[in-house]
């Protein structure tokens, strides 16, 4: 009982330092989001300079990861960072290179789970204030970019991990799920006899200790120092109990409005989007609840200086007609070398999504999912006004037929015009569907954008797996 008063005198103080926003319905705080699309995930800590190497060798996994896979001891690890300096740092560039790509929020990596914060923080001195010769927090040019920019601002944070922090996590396979009735106790004692930690100080502190001392102070700082911030991203559940999450979410009503994923602590904090990683869902996959891809551009989250294989600018556009066309958001990654500059992969890559969308955004914001079946030309996106519909058909494959056959589509059409010129294209009822005639060329290498305006709404013709209802396609 003792606990939960607790839980309830932290919400009242919380409750009387919550800004003015007025608070929001579901759906009203999720509009910005789900019409957005397209976001920038930014891991960066300093980890980046040790650029996936260690001892002279390359280290698996995610450069973000090095501590762990490498086992690096505390002390070792934390002395690296006197030589952690970001001199070439530039929020500015950084939000305006996501801005000119078409990207509508940053999530940045505020601590990850080698537990090094980014910004001033009074709960640990390790931060990239106190610890380095750098000496400055990076988030607040960050968050003062963004609002000059019109860039809602994210924070990602590694709530249970924390490699350096006493009492943190350390291995994924420690965790209250399945446990029946899980308690903080046998969580501690859990963790500390099964965990992996390598190092003897990682286990000075119990993560309860952990929890009271360095996670929730960080969330309440994260939350109050740098204006709105519109997404909490956690990361890794590792060990977390329902108390232990509760102490976090009570912390959240700085920001009432503010969005989370579903990786607090499951089940029981599912927050309000789902974050699958490094894919893209089948449709068989998708819930109808609002999800969001994460993924890198190159194999790595975090900065590795031998990491070069780049996705190209056609798989990226591509994914990103392929999520908005199943209703989700597309959460790209850059990971920052030491120096605090962009790649010049991921620079090349956001040039060229940029040029993409400042043609076609329009068939990707504010866009839901498509009512089609499955289409081996492309994508489709649709949007509804008053008694209309339009798709946004964005193909990949120019037919070399000249016609373009949309499956099962048997509305009126007002028109239907190339995006990209506003050349008006003739489109007929067909045997199949609509038939659409195309000039010989493809406006666009990558993806051609159709907009196809109908009277009507047009009805869901599609199953799970993508096909028709009725009858099949080719």
């Amino acid at each position: 009982m003792r606990k939960l008063s607790a839980v309830f005198i932290a919400l009242a103080l919380l409750a009387t330092t919550v800004s003015a926003q007025k608070k929001l319905s579901r759906d009203e705080r999720m509009k910005w989001w789900r019409e957005a699309r397209f976001g920038m995930f930014i891991h960066w800590g300093d980890y980046a300079q040790w650029a996936g190497m260690y001892k002279g060798h390359q280290v698996g996994h995610g450069g973000e990861w090095i501590m762990n896979r490498g086992k690096i001891p505390v002390a070792e690890y934390q002395a690296m960072a006197k030589n952690f300096n970001p001199v070439k740092y530039d929020a500015d560039a950084w939000v305006r290179m996501a801005k000119d790509a078409g990207m509508k929020y940053i999530v940045i990596t505020a601590k990850h789970h080698d537990g090094f914060a980014m910004f001033k923080t009074s709960a640990s001195k390790w931060n990239i204030v106190d610890a380095t010769p750098y000496g400055k927090d990076v988030l607040k040019p960050l968050a003062a970019a963004c609002k000059k920019y019109g860039i809602k601002l994210g924070f990602y944070y590694s709530q249970a991990q924390d490699w350096n922090n006493p009492g943190g996590a350390v291995a994924r396979k420690v965790s209250a799920e399945g446990w029946p009735n899980p308690d903080s106790a046998k969580i501690d004692a859990y963790t500390k006899e099964h965990s992996g930690h390598w190092d003897p100080y990682q286990t000075t502190a119990t993560m309860g200790e952990y929890i009271d001392r360095v996670a929730v102070p960080q969330v309440k700082e994260l939350l109050t120092n740098y204006g709105d911030v519109a997404v909490l991203w956690w990361d890794t559940p590792t060990g977390m109990t329902d108390e232990y999450a509760e102490k976090l979410n009570a912390v959240l009503a700085l920001q009432p409005n503010i969005i989370t994923n579903d990786r607090l602590k499951r089940p029981n904090f599912s927050g309000d989007t789902k974050t699958p990683e490094q894919k893209i869902p089948s449709l068989s996959e998708l819930d109808g609840k609002d999800w969001e891809t994460c993924m890198t551009m190159n194999g790595t989250w975090g900065y590795k200086s031998y990491d070069n294989k780049w996705k190209t600018p056609e798989t990226l556009i591509h994914n990103l007609c392929d999520i908005a066309s199943k209703g989700g958001n597309y959460l790209l990654n850059v990971g920052p070398d030491p120096l605090g500059q962009f790649p010049q992969g991921s620079i090349d890559d956001l040039k060229a999504i940029g040029a993409w969308m400042k043609v076609n955004s329009e068939a990707i914001y504010a866009t839901t999912a498509s009512p089609l079946p499955a289409l081996a030309w492309g994508r489709c996106t649709k949007k509804v006004e008053g008694d209309k519909t339009i798709l946004y058909l964005s193909v990949f494959n120019w037919p070399t037929n000249g016609k373009l056959t949309v499956p099962g589509l048997k509305n009126k059409v007002i028109s239907a015009k190339l995006l990209a010129s506003g050349t008006v294209l003739k489109a007929q009822e067909g045997k199949d569907g609509l038939e659409i005639s195309l000039p010989e060329k493809a406006p666009d290498a990558i993806a051609s954008v159709i907009k196809v305006e109908v009277k009507g709404s047009v009805e869901n013709n599609t199953t799970a797996n993508g096909k028709m209802k009725s009858g099949s396609i080719d």
